[in-house]
């Protein structure tokens, strides 16, 4: 599943990058939670939530249906 989340990250990165910031995995739990670091612009922008929610979280779980929550640490 991992490979298949990096993947899905890859396809969002650009979106991000454009606006000063990137998206970085850090764990995937065996519960189907991904837990992620917003970084550059995203991790301090007050709709960081916003993107890692309706952005992040719901192209995940599109694509990926196991995963249950994406939480950003």
């Amino acid at each position: 599943m991992r490979e298949k989340v990096k993947e899905a990250l890859n396809g969002i990165r650009p979106a991000l990058q454009r606006d000063g910031g990137d998206v970085e995995l850090v764990e995937i739990s065996a519960d189907g939670i991904v837990k992620v670091r917003l970084t550059g612009a995203c991790g301090h922008c007050p709709m960081s939530t916003m993107t890692l929610k309706i952005g992040i979280e719901k192209t995940l779980k599109e694509q990926i249906p196991e995963i249950k929550e994406v939480v950003s640490v």
